[in-house]
């Protein structure tokens, strides 16, 4: 039995507790959150104890905690958990410095406790169907990766200015992702972008439209493609194109209902929230943390893949601002 501790209860929490509640190898111990009637009614849920934060880690009937408080406080909390012995199931990003999270990697690995950053596309059914066929050799020699991905709108500007920026709060993923399907590392990074969706992100220092291309040493290429508008729903596709062919992830619909009238076919809506696009990853993800705590052969995105997606964006950023090539 897994005995976990559920740090922060809003929205990605309470998708966590409910794989967990699922879960008959699992234990929801304690939750803790800054405010008091999110974590009691979370609580309530698991038929869990409410706690703070440091009790929490400091509990022995606690083996693992899951981090989903805001990324300014998760350098104290892994730290803490980490010293303290505690596995450690960390929303992304780990910390918006690179520097951190390389002190974090140090006394993880010093501490000997398993880490999972949540890079939860790659447990998408689809993209991960796509990763393992090229894998498999299905198409060949990978030549070029398209990555899309734009969301229904913006987040509130108070988001915003605290979000460390599109490419460190929203690409990152899509940065993880280039990784997971190129099946090597970019040594380039060239970016552009523009607010042009709300003026008022602009004012706020960011932009709310980019693109960026990356490039391994082989010569492969990856294009990234965000916005932060999308009128007709979450977009999220993804294409690899190889030297036998191409693989492609179509975006996830209500329903697989098509109609044909006068005026042609018409699909319907794609699903219009990352809870519910990903909901099946969410669950993957948290599964497969729990089986690599059982079998640390079961392979899971580690410290270090938040650190080289961490690496990335920083080098997308700062091509955006001088408007140059980033080598990595």
């Amino acid at each position: 039995m897994t005995r976990i501790g559920i740090l922060g209860c809003g929205r990605i929490g309470i998708v966590h507790a409910r794989t967990l509640r699922g879960m008959d190898d699992v234990d929801v111990i304690a939750v803790s959150d800054f405010f008091p009637e999110a974590a009691e009614k979370l609580a309530k849920s698991c038929n869990a104890d409410v706690r703070t934060t440091d009790e929490i880690i400091a509990s022995d009937d606690i083996d693992a905690v899951v981090v989903g408080t805001p990324t300014d406080t998760h350098f104290d909390i892994i730290k803490a958990a980490a010293e303290a012995g505690k596995a450690i199931f960390c929303e992304k990003p780990v910390d918006m410095s690179a520097d951190n999270i390389r002190t974090l990697m140090q006394i993880v690995d010093e501490a000997g406790v398993a880490f999972f950053t949540a890079f939860n596309r790659r447990f998408d059914p689809n993209f991960a169907n796509v990763r393992n066929r090229i894998v498999a050799g299905e198409i060949g020699s990978v030549e070029i990766v398209t990555i899309l991905s734009r969301d229904p709108s913006p987040p509130p500007i108070s988001y915003i200015t605290s979000s460390g920026g599109i490419f460190r709060d929203m690409m990152i993923h899509d940065l993880d992702m280039a990784r997971f399907l190129l099946g090597e590392e970019p040594v380039q990074v060239f970016a552009v972008g523009a607010a042009l969706v709300d003026p008022e992100i602009g004012k706020a220092g960011d932009v709310d439209t980019a693109a960026v291309t990356l490039t391994a040493a082989s010569g492969k290429i990856c294009q990234i493609s965000n916005s932060r508008r999308a009128t007709y729903g979450y977009d999220q596709r993804i294409e690899v194109h190889g030297s036998d062919g191409m693989l492609r992830a179509a975006n996830v619909l209500e329903n697989t209902v098509d109609v044909a009238t006068a005026d042609g076919f018409r699909a319907a809506p794609t699903l219009n929230f990352f809870l519910e696009r990903y909901e099946a990853a969410y669950a993957i993800e948290m599964q497969t943390f729990i089986a690599h705590l059982a079998d640390p052969n079961v392979k899971i995105p580690t410290i270090e893949d938040g650190l080289r997606a961490q690496i990335l964006a920083d080098a997308a950023a700062k091509s955006l601002e001088t408007g140059q090539p980033v080598a990595v």
